[in-house]
């Protein structure tokens, strides 16, 4: 494993970091070359940065646990590609089936990309569940905590050995504006003992955050050139919110919704956060980006704060080690 942190990163203590705006995907440096793997590509945020990828020349891998919606959305990005003028050199769209709520088939992934292209330069955390009722992943952990963060923890975990052997390689964690109404229940991380839905959620998101920074701190202690950033979209209209409403049939969760529409802006202008973690220049370790408009519920990206307690160095890495024991990735003082 990686080394112990010594302190939280200074560039994630704040919001200090200047961007300039608007950035837009348009902004992104030539990806040709490059081979980034983007979890829940079929839709939503996911589809929009593969899209912006590709159109860049990455050599996007569109990491999908449903094969009949990765393929259609595969479709539907190289028809919108080649029928483009101006994206005649656009990179190489592969698929890779992978379900985060299945740690033997976050495994299986991790094997099969390191097979298939035996390096990785971007890694971008996307794929995620919000608001289900108490439900358990394959291997017995609550739904939201299994998926968005124990199963892209494991994924980077075992991926860290590709993203090492390419220089400027990152890993973006996408989080969510509830990361500041989260805390990590280290006495009941499953929601055993009482479970609430959106706290659950909560914490999920503010593990990713607290993860984003550990594992920046530690890449930096060990001096490698990985970086490690997060990323929320705001309120963005995404299959989250709809699937959320299937999930429970609250028919005040579905007015809700679409009493707050006008909030919303698109999956397009949602992932520009991540779009900028992953390949802005000026993106700083163990940065963290959100939308710059309305206490960054939309608008476009910009430095945003860290809900407190992912600040805090020993919550971090207590979040590490368990996560490494409940994954079962047996920690190690000499390295993957």
């Amino acid at each position: 494993m990686l080394a112990e942190s010594p302190a939280p990163p200074k560039p994630s203590e704040g919001a200090s970091q200047v961007v300039s705006s608007p950035w837009t995907a348009n902004a992104i440096p030539d990806q040709t070359g490059r081979v980034a793997l983007v979890t829940g590509a079929n839709s939503g945020l996911g589809l929009e940065t593969a899209r912006a990828l590709a159109a860049k020349g990455a050599t996007v891998v569109m990491g999908c646990r449903s094969p009949r919606k990765a393929q259609e959305a595969r479709a539907q990005l190289l028809s919108e590609l080649t029928r483009h003028p101006q994206r005649e050199a656009h990179g190489a769209l592969d698929l890779l089936s992978i379900d985060l709520a299945d740690l033997a088939s976050v495994r299986s992934a991790a094997a099969t990309l390191a097979e298939r292209y035996g390096r990785l330069d971007l890694l971008i955390n996307n794929a995620g569940v919000m608001g289900p009722p108490r439900t358990l992943t394959r291997d017995g952990f609550e739904l939201q905590f299994g998926t968005n963060h124990l199963g892209p923890f494991a994924l980077t975990y075992l991926l860290l050995p590709l993203l090492r052997s390419q220089e400027g390689a990152r890993v973006v964690f996408v989080t969510s504006g509830a990361q500041y109404f989260g805390r990590v229940a280290f006495d009941d991380l499953q929601g055993e003992r009482s479970y609430d839905r959106w706290r659950a959620y909560s914490q999920s998101k503010l593990a990713n955050v607290m993860t984003a920074l550990e594992l920046q701190a530690r890449l930096q202690a060990e001096g490698s050139s990985v970086l490690a950033l997060a990323a929320h979209p705001g309120l963005a209209r995404t299959n989250l919110q709809p699937a959320s409403v299937a999930m429970t049939g609250s028919r005040w969760e579905a007015l809700a919704y679409r009493l707050m529409d006008p909030l919303f802006q698109s999956a397009a202008m949602g992932a520009l956060p991540q779009l900028f973690a992953a390949t802005a220049p000026e993106a700083q370790p163990g940065g963290h980006y959100g939308p710059n408009q309305w206490g960054g519920m939309r608008g476009y990206p910009k430095a945003v704060r860290i809900a407190p307690e992912a600040l805090d160095g020993e919550r971090r890495r207590r979040l590490w080690r368990i996560s490494e024991e409940l994954c079962g990735l047996a920690p190690s003082p000499h390295g993957l």
